[in-house]
């Protein structure tokens, strides 16, 4: 069937069978980590419609032996990962993570016994931007409160979805996204578009130069990052996977992170029961054991 004479009512009729989907899940749960029960199925479904629709496909069938032809495999995957991935996150998501930092981790860093007057800090799984942006926000934000002292951040920030990454080097968001910070925030580090037809602000240019946006996968056996951080935000990723590769992703990001390095996790994440060099200090901040 040609592209043309493919019609949306087909495209719309299109059902995913059981075969499709233990397929599919098989997939994204061994190559990501993502865990696909039969309760998602739908989901799934769902998700994957708007690439039928994209590759004028009539069949979920169709479009799972393309995805595993070797043209899918090297085109198609990293579009269908991206339908995939969940992405829900928040400018500064749960708040004490951010006052912890301020009150307790930066003053140690950058005025305790061996002052480190650059922090490295790195946003695994930083879907949209609003995380490592949060996080630029506080480091400039204690620069401020701290005159006299003299420092440098820089930030990491990686996710598996190339659109989520595209987005947080954009860093143009909705303005609903930032109504509720405070003032002094919004006028400091956004820029209001000029289009009043679709409201949406900019992080300004001081910030998005201190971020460095990547692609990763945490199912890869090693992690191609470029240096160690004082820091590593790891929130609200790995409730998607099970608790084996929840405790194989922490060691592996726990390579990359120094020596009484700290860790966060997401509010509904533990450690409990995993052999990880931590050490609780607050419920979801670690930090590492030498």
């Amino acid at each position: 069937m040609t592209k043309d004479s493919v019609s949306l009512g087909e495209i719309y009729k299109a059902v995913m069978s059981q075969d499709d989907f233990r397929r599919l899940s098989t997939f994204i749960y061994r190559e990501y980590g993502i865990k696909m029960p039969e309760i998602k199925k739908t989901m799934l479904q769902s998700r994957l419609h708007k690439r039928l629709r994209e590759l004028s496909m009539v069949s979920y069938s169709d479009y799972v032996d393309y995805l595993f032809s070797k043209e899918g495999q090297q085109t198609e995957v990293i579009h269908m990962i991206d339908m995939v991935s969940t992405n829900k996150t928040d400018f500064f998501r749960e708040p004490a993570h951010f006052d912890f930092l301020h009150s307790d981790i930066l003053p140690e860093l950058l005025i305790g016994e061996r002052p480190n007057r650059f922090i490295k800090i790195w946003s695994a799984g930083c879907s949209s931007g609003e995380e490592p942006y949060t996080i630029a926000m506080s480091m400039s934000e204690f620069a401020q409160q701290k005159l006299g002292l003299s420092f440098d951040f820089s930030i990491f920030a990686t996710d598996i979805s190339t659109r989520m990454l595209k987005m947080g080097v954009e860093a143009i968001y909705k303005e609903q996204r930032v109504e509720m910070l405070p003032l002094n925030l919004k006028k400091q580090y956004f820029l209001r578009s000029k289009d009043r037809s679709n409201p949406t602000v900019r992080v300004i240019p001081e910030l998005r130069r201190k971020i460095n946006f990547q692609r990763l996968n945490f199912m890869d056996n090693h992690y191609n990052v470029p240096e160690n951080y004082d820091i590593i935000f790891c929130r609200n990723v790995l409730i998607y996977f099970d608790r084996e590769t929840q405790e194989k992703v922490i060691n592996k990001l726990c390579t990359k992170l120094k020596p009484n390095g700290f860790f966060f996790l997401g509010h509904s994440e533990s450690i409990t029961n995993f052999d990880v060099p931590l050490r609780q200090l607050k419920p979801t901040i670690f930090r590492k054991i030498n």
